[in-house]
């Protein structure tokens, strides 16, 4: 059933909001986005690779290609969207962000990968209308706001759709280790390029060096793990907007653990989320 793609992607969501909320507690003992970022995919990328040491699978050029893409797509997601904060504000680029349903459906529908549905589209607004009143981006001033957060964010956005499109792709050509491997290889390496080498080294001689295990491993192996699995078993656009659970997750985490408040349309806006992403898996269980 459908149903189950779905609900892999609702599981990782979550373990990627409370990986944010993670990444937040180690921001403010003073690590840098790209290299919480960074560690983030790296520690993903030794597990998959045990993983992938035990039950190796075979390798094409297909699946490398797509994979790479892949990589590439997490990177840039998580490069712009740091840009973005820096630039503008949190509620600016978390709301650009999740612009990428509407890019994925757009394309989907562009392609013939998916066909135009009325659900679909309300599912995207109802989602967006959540994330809006969840982010507070409308007591952003305009002062707040730049061209190039803008831009970052929308790219943060886009990038999300590319790593949809190129895990579904490479998912038709290998298996989720090999397809993992390849991509968080080549996020590490896009990675490296921007990230600052002295910080990164110091975080294996510090006391938090625990947190970012933990962060790699739930926030990149097991959930992207679940995430391209439930992706085989579902649609683009579907799993696109069920991965919108994840702001939910992140900001019950800062309420829950970093006493963090929540304001009546804040909660409405998780309500809002949750409400759709539950009916949407509804739907697709009936099919």
């Amino acid at each position: 059933m459908r149903i189950n793609g779905v609900l892999l992607v609702i599981l990782a969501a979550i373990l990627w909001g409370l990986s944010g909320g993670l990444g937040g507690f180690l921001m403010d003992k003073g690590w840098s986005p790209l290299v919480i970022a960074f560690y983030r995919g790296t520690v993903g990328l030794l597990f998959i690779l045990t993983w992938f040491f035990f039950r190796p699978s075979a390798l094409n050029r297909p699946m490398i290609i797509w994979s790479i893409f892949a990589g590439i797509g997490v990177a840039g997601n998580l490069g712009f969207y740091n840009i973005s904060i820096s630039e503008s504000s949190i509620a600016v680029a978390a709301t650009l962000m999740y612009t990428a349903p509407v890019f994925v459906f757009l394309i989907s529908f562009i392609f013939r990968l998916e066909e135009m549905s009325l659900s679909k589209w309300l599912a995207i607004l109802f989602v967006m209308a959540g994330v809006v009143l969840l982010t507070e981006v409308y007591h952003v001033g305009p002062d707040s706001i730049s061209l190039l957060g803008l831009v970052s964010g929308l790219a943060s956005g886009i990038s999300y759709a590319l790593f949809i499109f190129s895990f579904k792709y490479a998912d038709s050509y290998g298996q989720p280790q090999g397809i993992l491997s390849i991509a968080f290889i080549s996020f590490s390496i896009v990675m490296l390029l921007f990230i600052d080498r002295s910080e990164a080294i110091s975080v294996l001689q510090s006391s938090d060096i625990g947190w970012m295990i933990v962060l790699g491993f739930f926030g990149a192996g097991l959930s992207f793990f679940l995430y391209i699995t439930g992706l085989k078993r579902t649609t683009s656009t579907s799993a696109s907007i069920a991965a919108m659970v994840e702001p939910v997750t992140a900001s019950l985490f800062g309420f829950v653990v970093l006493s963090q408040t929540l304001a009546m349309n804040q909660i409405a806006g998780m309500g809002i989320i949750l409400v759709t992403v539950t009916s949407l898996s509804t739907k697709q269980s009936e099919k």
